[in-house]
């Protein structure tokens, strides 16, 4: 239910963004019309047909995308027709007879004067309004879609789509309810309603030229995405604070806080959460053979959700690592359960290379089809449980920090399971290049998707052509905008360089940046150079590049590219790509 709420919201605030003027032509045009019969059918099949395609957006790939641009034509060539009988009813008359039943019928523009509207012509025109609507993804229609990609087609997804188009469709009726009061104003004190009616029709075949032209995904996207953006986190963040404030799992005891019964045992003042769920489903074990909860009661176990390309969870990984390598002979146990966000990390040697590179010993659960991830009905990267002796889960902590506490949880319930596990100091791991810990009072700049099913801030001066090749330019972006240079074909998730001498250019601030990249299908390295504000790095060369800004992409990982030396500026970052064929999928800073 608190999903279903946090989705209405959202679709209510799309009423603030700038992607919903192409759309508030069409809907102020059925102004001074019955509410019943016009207004609530035309709003109700825009936010069914939003909802349907939006479904299948989520979990049918480009296949979907591709049909939805026959939609999208067809919806376009309808509402042209609209317009121009809203401009004059004599040239939709000299538009082909069956064109122009079907309009008076459905538009009630043409035809006998003061025909009433009916139901069906609203809903149809609803329908073909709803095709058109592509509201800027916002931080909670994203958390449905990204839901949706994780889990797979289900009612629930649909439901979270059809609240969120709810939502829209909620805003949009106080909208019409107010401008049908001024239109009506106007009527009354001017007699001007048949102008209102051709200035309506003008501004219905200016929304269609601008959708026609894309204009309303590239500049209108533009104006003020960071607001509409501010409003929706805001409200997930209102409500996460709360439902972290009815939890008290994330607070573990110390010394004084513990409790001893009359035998002097010891016991955790930690909360017991539920039975944990079981470990099936893996799709392999790495550096152990297949793990079962049973078999280890006794144990305490850590369970840790991650995936290679996080940068949140690299950066969490050396704790891990050190909390493994120093209470495993006091009865914990670590185990890392890989859950992928992209499709290469899905690749099981991918994995392998990354276990090795980080240096994990301890067990990994390779959980590709979210079988572990659904059990524990997790929703994080990274994530970790916390497993007492009797298989109760007793304590989790979502994403980074937050170290102190949990080992401290760690000892409390190794020593509640009977080992001699007495408060020590807590780890302090050597953490280097990108497994170093962020700058967080100088981050300014958010992870950022190239691929088109998530991308946002996209500042090249051409549109996106999705799954097809393109030639792209950029000028200066302004802060936390990117774009691309060059040949390039942006996919679902990533953007691959088609031709050599292709760049990525992002106005970003903070102290590092980070981009995952891959040397594509062929699997042949690519050469590149990185410049900041145009020139090269210098002492603030990352990880992975030299002082002069050269690298080669040798594998599907994230590369640390920038760690600035002085004073953290706002920075113009450029990558030129020397060979084709990388593959591009998001910016991560620390």
């Amino acid at each position: 239910m608190t999903l279903l709420i946090i989705a209405y919201l959202g679709g209510a605030l799309t009423i603030l963004s700038p992607c919903i003027l192409p759309i508030l032509p069409f809907v102020f045009a059925r102004s001074g019309q019955p509410f019943v019969r016009s207004t609530l059918p035309m709003l109700a099949g825009m936010a069914a047909t939003f909802a349907a395609v939006a479904t299948l957006a989520a979990v049918g790939g480009s296949w979907a995308i591709h049909a939805n641009e026959y939609g999208r034509l067809a919806a376009i060539v309808l509402l042209a027709v609209f317009g121009v009988s809203l401009i004059s009813p004599r040239i939709a008359s000299a538009i082909s007879q069956p064109v122009v039943d079907l309009g008076n019928r459905m538009l009630n523009t043409a035809g006998k004067p003061g025909a009433a509207p009916t139901a069906a012509s609203s809903l149809i025109l609803g329908i073909a309004t709803g095709l058109l609507w592509a509201p800027c993804a916002g931080p909670i229609l994203g958390l449905v879609l990204t839901g949706a990609a994780l889990q797979g087609a289900n009612l629930e997804t649909t439901f979270l789509l059809a609240a969120y188009a709810a939502g829209a469709a909620t805003s949009l009726a106080i909208a019409l309810a107010v401008g049908g009061k001024i239109f009506a104003g106007m009527k009354r004190s001017l007699g001007v309603s048949e102008r209102i009616r051709q200035a309506l029709g003008v501004a219905v075949l200016a929304g269609v030229a601008t959708i026609a032209f894309d204009l309303d995904t590239g500049l209108l996207a533009r104006l003020s995405y960071a607001s509409t953006t501010s409003f929706e986190q805001a409200v997930l963040d209102r409500l996460q604070v709360k439902q972290n404030a009815a939890q008290s799992t994330e607070v573990a005891s110390n010394g004084a806080m513990a409790i001893s019964d009359a035998a002097g045992s010891f016991h955790a003042n930690l909360p017991i959460e539920g039975p944990a769920p079981s470990l099936n489903g893996a799709d392999e074990w790495l550096n152990s053979p297949p793990l079962d909860l049973k078999q280890l009661r006794g144990k305490v176990v850590l369970v840790d959700f991650w995936t290679y390309s996080c940068i949140n969870c690299i950066r969490t990984t050396p704790f891990v690592r050190a909390w493994a390598e120093k209470y495993k002979d006091q009865g914990l146990v670590v185990i890392g359960v890989h859950a992928p966000e992209f499709a290469f990390e899905q690749k099981i040697d991918n994995v392998k290379k990354a276990v090795s590179d980080f240096k994990i010993g301890y067990p990994v659960a390779i959980d590709n089809d979210y079988k572990i991830w659904r059990a524990f009905d997790n929703s994080y990267w990274p994530a970790h449980y916390l497993i007492d002796a009797d298989g109760q889960i007793r304590y989790h902590h979502f994403g980074e920090g937050n170290y102190r506490q949990t080992e401290q949880a760690i000892q409390d319930l190794l020593r509640e399971a009977g080992a001699n596990a007495s408060a020590s100091a807590p780890v302090t791991p050597d953490a280097k290049g990108a497994e170093a810990g962020p700058d967080l009072k100088n981050i300014r700049s958010d992870e950022t998707y190239l691929g088109y099913t998530r991308a946002t801030n996209f500042a090249s001066r051409e549109n996106v052509n999705a799954d097809a090749p393109r030639e792209y330019s950029v000028g200066q972006p302004d802060l936390n905008e990117w774009g691309l240079l060059g040949t390039w074909t942006v996919g679902a998730e990533q953007a691959t360089l088609d031709k050599p001498n292709g760049r990525i250019a992002y106005r970003f601030s903070a102290r590092d940046l980070h981009l995952v990249l891959g040397p594509g299908t062929a699997g042949k390295p690519v050469r590149f150079q990185v410049k900041i504000d145009g020139k090269a790095p210098g002492d603030s060369h990352g990880a992975d590049t030299d002082s002069d800004g050269n690298g080669t992409v040798t594998s599907t990982r994230l590369y640390q590219l920038v760690r600035q030396s002085g004073d953290v500026e706002v920075r113009t970052f450029e990558i030129r790509f020397l060979d084709p064929g990388v593959e591009a999928y998001a910016f991560t800073f620390g």
